[in-house]
Formats: C-alpha cells, structure tokens, sequence
C-alpha cells in the first residue's frame, strides 16, 4: 500500500511539473509582456510549480491540487484565446497565400510567386495571376529539400501542363517580418500556415542555389483524374486558409502531414499511413515501395537520379527552368 501511496505521489508530481513546463513554453511564446516581463512571469510560474510538486512527494493535500488545477486551467483559457490571423505584418517572401477560382476546366490562381532571388536579402518581388487548363494537366513531382540533414525536408508538390507550365505548392510556416523558425516555437502557436503557390524558379531555385539545400525530385505516378482532384484539393486548402487561418504545427500541422493528408484522400487504401510521413527524408523510400520502377533499380539508384541541385544551380532564372531540372545530367569528360 505505502508503494503504491508513493507511486501515486510520484505521478501527481510528475504531471504537475509536465503541465508546468508546457505553460511556461507558452508564456514565452505568447506572453506580450516584452522580454523582461515574459522572464519575469515563467520564474514566479516555475517557483509555483515546483513548490506544489514538491508538495504532492512530501504531504500532498486537495488544497494544494486544487489551487494548481485551477491555475492550470486559468491558462487554458488564456490559450484558447489565442487566435490566427490573415492580417500581420508578415515576412516578404511569404505576404501573401495562394487562392484560386475555378471555372469549368480552367483555374485562375491568384498571389503566384515568382521572386527573382539574388540571394535572401537581395531579391525582387512579384505576385502574378496565373490561369491553368486542367485538361492539359499532365504530371505531379514531389520536390525534396533537405535543410537539415539527411532526416529532415520540405516537401513541395509541383504540378505540370502540356505547355511547359508548371506550378509548386508549398505548405510553410507564415513568420512576421521579424521572427524566424523554431520547431520548437511551431508547436505552441507561434507561426501561421500559409500555402504557398510558386513558379520552380522561384521555389526551387530558392532552395538549390541561394540556400544550398540538396534538393530531389520524384515523379509521382498517378492517373489523370487524381492529378487532377490533388491539383484541386490544393486550391481548396488555399482558398480555406484565405477564409479561415490556421496555425502552423511542427508535429501535426506542417509541409508534409499537410501533403500525406491530401493525398490521403484521393486512395486511403493504398497510401496508408507510415512513419515515414513524420520523418520526411525518408519519404523516398515510401514513395519507392508503392510505384513501379525500373527492373533491377535500387533505393539508392532511385535517390540519385532525382537529385536536381546541380542542374538547378546551372538552369540559373532561364525561362525553361523546368525543364533544365527534369533534363540528365551531362556524362564527366573522359578522363586523360
């Protein structure tokens, strides 16, 4: 009975200092207090938290708990409060989300980004409006940038027509002019999430050249009518977000979960969910284990032959970008 007494303090303790910690990642993320003020609030909230976990090993009593339950859920209500929102002073490169209208088998996109990037902080905007023929609608390429080594990467779906137009669609974090990425900052509401519709010369040429990512490409086999319905469902999700905002989460709620959940709908039987998902550097392999492909071609040989930074970096802002990336790679000169 004592260990069990015992055990049952323990946990209590324990979920008070989870549930404590949790709050005080909140506090730094949302509190508007300013730096000093936030610092302020999380040390009188761990001084809290500690001493009532200490409380629940030493001589526990409902007092003590229900003064921390009630607490507790005084900031639940504060983080039910915090809202998203289409109206902040947002980062340059992500100031406006892709929406579009469709109208029989054409879709006018609006908000396409086209950037002319010289590097990050040297870059020229434009925003176009672009119209689509979803009858010459004629592949679908999942682009891979690794940024964080080999088990991280953005995902990015790209969408090509008969005349040579193609077009990307990037879920990503919406950051203010002034903040920047935290995974960590991702799962307590810090960033919005905005869906970004992009010529590759712009969201490829991002990634391969300005930013030196190692970037793959991976045609995705898929038939007409699922081309089509994807290409859709991503033009919905950008009108939604238009309507509604969401917030971005690292976990739940980012550039691949967002993709697997719409390509999820076209065939749940046969793309279930895998691990892979999460962990999106793998997410070769998934793709390798569901399409067919060449006798006798190997995961690895399947990795190489999509890797595109190369010929990104000499396609350079050509007009035929897309094409360049999709061109092979010329043989080495003989050696001497």
């Amino acid at each position: 009975m004592m260990i069990l007494r015992g055990l049952g303090r323990l946990l209590a303790a324990v979920l008070v200092l989870a549930t404590g910690a949790w709050t005080g990642f909140a506090f730094w993320f949302q509190l508007p207090f300013g730096e000093q003020g936030v610092v302020a609030a999380i040390v009188v909230w761990t001084i809290f938290v500690i001493a009532i976990a200490l409380n629940e090993l030493v001589k526990p009593s409902w007092r003590s708990r229900i003064v921390y339950l009630l607490a507790f859920a005084a900031v639940l209500v504060w983080w039910s409060t915090i809202r998203p929102s289409n109206d902040r002073d947002w980062a340059e490169l992500v100031a406006h989300g892709v929406s579009g209208k469709v109208e029989g088998d054409k879709v006018t996109l609006d908000n396409v980004r086209d950037f002319d990037w010289r590097s990050e902080m040297d870059v020229t905007p434009r925003w176009d409006t672009r119209t689509y023929d979803l009858n010459e609608l004629s592949s679908v390429d999942l682009i891979l940038a690794y940024w964080d080594g080999p088990k991280i990467a953005h995902t990015i779906l790209s969408f090509g027509f008969d005349n040579g137009d193609h077009i990307a669609f990037s879920a990503e974090i919406r950051p203010e002019a002034q903040e920047s990425f935290s995974a960590i900052g991702g799962f307590f509401r810090e960033f919005e999430l905005v869906l970004i519709g992009a010529d590759e010369r712009d969201v490829v040429k991002l990634r391969t050249t300005i930013r030196k990512e190692d970037v793959y490409l991976y045609p995705l086999q898929l038939p007409k009518a699922g081309m089509r319905a994807l290409f859709l469902s991503f033009v919905t999700l950008g009108n939604e977000l238009a309507a509604e905002p969401r917030f971005y989460n690292t976990l739940t709620t980012n550039c691949t979960t967002v993709v697997f959940r719409l390509v999820q709908a076209l065939d749940p039987g046969r793309l279930p969910f895998d691990w892979r998902i999460l962990v999106s550097g793998f997410l070769p392999g998934y793709i390798f284990d569901r399409q067919p492909h060449p006798q006798g071609m190997t995961l690895e040989d399947f990795r190489s032959a999509a890797a595109i930074s190369e010929r990104a970096q000499a396609a350079g802002a050509a007009l035929d970008f897309s094409s360049r990336i999709r061109a092979p790679l010329a043989p080495p000169p003989p050696a001497n």
